[in-house]
């Protein structure tokens, strides 16, 4: 079974007579890891391997109190896990990406990949065992409820996409609260860090660009990497300081202005493959080159799968770190 499917993936015969083993397994005989199925109510379920968690839609869901097998199913959730000590038994391919992002590879070595950003391929998630699955921002109730039959399934992603509020609600259902807090505290002390080093810097214009094959796109706000720009304080030019209607905006050549600022940071989701050429052929063009930016010497090359990708609480601390390389005060 093909892994690049759509989100409205439907159970094949084959999925569906693994699920039904792997559901007779379970009411047979169940282990100690407590994996609970369902909405609940209270803080604590009732069975005492298991809790009740509010996800990103509302919803009540038991889930182990210790989950030893985890699916993620978005590059928000992978880098969450990883980032609290839990390493996952399958993961969903990145933006761009045959595994996890770029910035998460060595991390994240070793884990089957189970489905694409277009959605998971369920017969993987099966193979995968999992007593847990984080379902990012998956919003297609069907694929939910053929998940919720595999283990219990949790929408971490609110409609905001906001990252600190995904990733506090994966500290919960992992049993890794102490640390998700631990970990934001430490952004909070880095990013205070970053404002007092940008010195003369502080205040600048900041513009964030992808470049595909198909072009370049600018990423607008209600995205990650928009969120951290805005707590350092920094301006956005034209179009970025309004929402998007999609993940980024994409500009025709003759538009390519739009993407100029005090400073820019612009990157592929790959720095090898299909878009690293057309990458290198935009930098030549003199549309780009007469960029002020450019000019200046204040554009920066980024990973784009952790800049203008879903993003998460790892890459939110070393996108702090690439923008105090770039524009701390001399």
């Amino acid at each position: 079974m093909s892994s690049n499917l759509t989100p409205r993936t439907r159970l094949t015969a084959v999925a569906a007579i693994t699920l039904a083993s792997a559901l007779t397994l379970s009411a047979c005989g169940s282990d100690d890891s407590g994996s609970g199925k369902g909405s609940g109510s209270g803080t604590q379920a009732k069975n005492a391997d298991q809790v009740s968690v509010t996800d990103a839609t509302g919803a009540e869901i038991k889930v182990p109190a210790a989950p030893k097998s985890v699916v993620v199913l978005s590059e928000m959730d992978l880098d969450s896990a990883l980032a609290l000590g839990v390493k996952p038994v399958g993961l969903t391919a990145g933006r761009g990406q045959k595994g996890a992002p770029g910035y998460l590879a060595d991390q994240a070595k070793g884990i089957p990949v189970v489905g694409a950003v277009t959605g998971p391929d369920i017969e993987k998630v099966i193979q995968a065992k999992p007593d847990l699955i984080l379902a990012g921002q998956l919003a297609d109730k069907q694929v939910l409820a053929q998940l919720q039959k595999v283990a219990p399934t949790v929408v971490t992603i609110d409609k905001k996409k906001d990252w600190k509020k995904s990733f506090e609600l994966s500290g919960k259902v992992l049993g890794k609260s102490n640390e998700a807090t631990e970990f934001l505290k430490g952004y909070d002390a880095k990013l205070a860090e970053v404002k007092t080093a940008l010195g003369k810097n502080a205040g600048a214009s900041v513009s964030v660009a992808r470049y595909s094959a198909k072009g370049t796109a600018v990423m607008q706000q209600g995205v990650f990497i928009s969120d951290v720009v805005k707590e350092l304080g920094f301006e956005r030019p034209g179009i970025q300081n309004e929402k998007g209607q999609g993940h980024s905006t994409p500009l025709s050549d003759e538009d390519i202005k739009q993407i100029d600022a005090d400073w820019l940071f612009i990157g592929t989701l790959s720095s090898q493959g299909k878009d690293a050429k057309p990458f290198a052929e935009l930098k030549q063009k003199p549309a780009y080159r007469q960029l002020d930016a450019v000019e200046k010497g204040h554009v920066t090359e980024i990973d784009g799968s952790k800049w203008t990708s879903l993003g998460g609480a790892q890459a939110a601390m070393s996108v702090l770190d690439d923008i105090k390389k770039a524009m701390a005060a001399k």
